[in-house]
Protein backbone atom coordinates (compact mmCIF):
# COMPACT_ATOMS: atom_id res chain seq x y z
CA UNK A 1 0.00 0.00 0.00
CA UNK A 2 1.27 3.16 -1.18
CA UNK A 3 2.16 5.94 1.90
CA UNK A 4 0.24 9.18 1.72
CA UNK A 5 1.97 11.82 0.34
CA UNK A 6 3.98 14.47 2.97
CA UNK A 7 3.93 18.23 2.64
CA UNK A 8 6.79 18.75 0.99
CA UNK A 9 6.49 16.59 -1.81
CA UNK A 10 3.39 18.38 -3.05
CA UNK A 11 5.40 20.88 -4.95
CA UNK A 12 6.79 18.27 -6.90
CA UNK A 13 3.12 16.70 -7.69
CA UNK A 14 2.15 19.81 -8.47
CA UNK A 15 5.42 20.46 -11.19
CA UNK A 16 4.72 16.81 -12.52
CA UNK A 17 1.23 17.50 -13.17
CA UNK A 18 1.57 20.57 -15.15
CA UNK A 19 4.52 19.32 -16.74
CA UNK A 20 2.98 16.12 -18.18
CA UNK A 21 -0.15 18.38 -18.96
CA UNK A 22 1.87 21.17 -20.09
CA UNK A 23 1.53 20.33 -24.59
CA UNK A 24 -2.03 20.17 -24.41
CA UNK A 25 -1.70 23.46 -22.08
CA UNK A 26 0.19 25.24 -24.69
CA UNK A 27 -1.57 23.77 -28.14
CA UNK A 28 -5.20 24.82 -26.11
CA UNK A 29 -3.85 28.54 -25.51
CA UNK A 30 -2.28 29.02 -28.66
CA UNK A 31 -4.99 27.74 -31.00
CA UNK A 32 -7.23 30.48 -28.36
CA UNK A 33 -4.61 33.58 -28.63
CA UNK A 34 -2.93 32.33 -32.16
CA UNK A 35 0.85 33.69 -30.46
CA UNK A 36 3.17 30.80 -28.76
CA UNK A 37 4.60 34.16 -26.52
CA UNK A 38 0.70 35.18 -25.59
CA UNK A 39 0.59 31.33 -24.78
CA UNK A 40 3.56 31.35 -22.94
CA UNK A 41 1.93 34.04 -20.71
CA UNK A 42 -1.10 31.91 -20.30
CA UNK A 43 0.78 28.63 -19.19
CA UNK A 44 2.61 30.97 -16.82
CA UNK A 45 -0.29 32.21 -15.63
CA UNK A 46 -1.94 28.66 -15.23
CA UNK A 47 1.24 27.63 -13.26
CA UNK A 48 0.62 30.73 -10.87
CA UNK A 49 -2.54 29.64 -10.14
CA UNK A 50 -2.00 25.90 -9.66
CA UNK A 51 1.01 26.28 -7.17
CA UNK A 52 -1.22 28.20 -4.85
CA UNK A 53 -3.89 25.09 -4.56
CA UNK A 54 -3.25 22.30 -2.36
CA UNK A 55 -3.39 19.21 -4.95
CA UNK A 56 -5.56 16.90 -2.29
CA UNK A 57 -8.74 19.39 -3.08
CA UNK A 58 -8.54 18.56 -7.11
CA UNK A 59 -10.59 15.84 -8.17
CA UNK A 60 -10.27 15.22 -11.83
CA UNK A 61 -6.67 18.17 -12.29
CA UNK A 62 -6.44 17.81 -15.51
CA UNK A 63 -9.59 18.83 -15.96
CA UNK A 64 -9.14 21.88 -13.51
CA UNK A 65 -5.48 22.73 -15.56
CA UNK A 66 -7.97 22.46 -18.70
CA UNK A 67 -10.35 24.80 -17.52
CA UNK A 68 -8.54 27.03 -15.96
CA UNK A 69 -6.26 27.58 -19.20
CA UNK A 70 -9.22 28.43 -21.29
CA UNK A 71 -10.68 30.77 -18.71
CA UNK A 72 -6.75 32.69 -18.76
CA UNK A 73 -7.21 32.76 -22.45
CA UNK A 74 -10.37 34.64 -22.72
CA UNK A 75 -9.69 36.97 -19.87
CA UNK A 76 -6.07 37.40 -22.24
CA UNK A 77 -8.57 37.90 -25.53
CA UNK A 78 -11.21 40.52 -23.27
CA UNK A 79 -8.26 42.90 -21.80
CA UNK A 80 -6.68 42.74 -25.48
CA UNK A 81 -10.44 43.64 -26.72
CA UNK A 82 -10.51 46.64 -24.14
CA UNK A 83 -7.49 48.29 -24.88
CA UNK A 84 -7.86 48.45 -28.78
CA UNK A 85 -11.12 50.12 -28.12
CA UNK A 86 -9.58 52.69 -26.13
CA UNK A 87 -7.91 56.04 -27.31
Amino acid sequence: MASPVSADQQPDRLVLLFEQQRGQLRALAYRMLGSHSDAEDALQEVWLRLSSRDPEEFEHPEAWLTTVCGRVCLNMLRSRRRRREQP
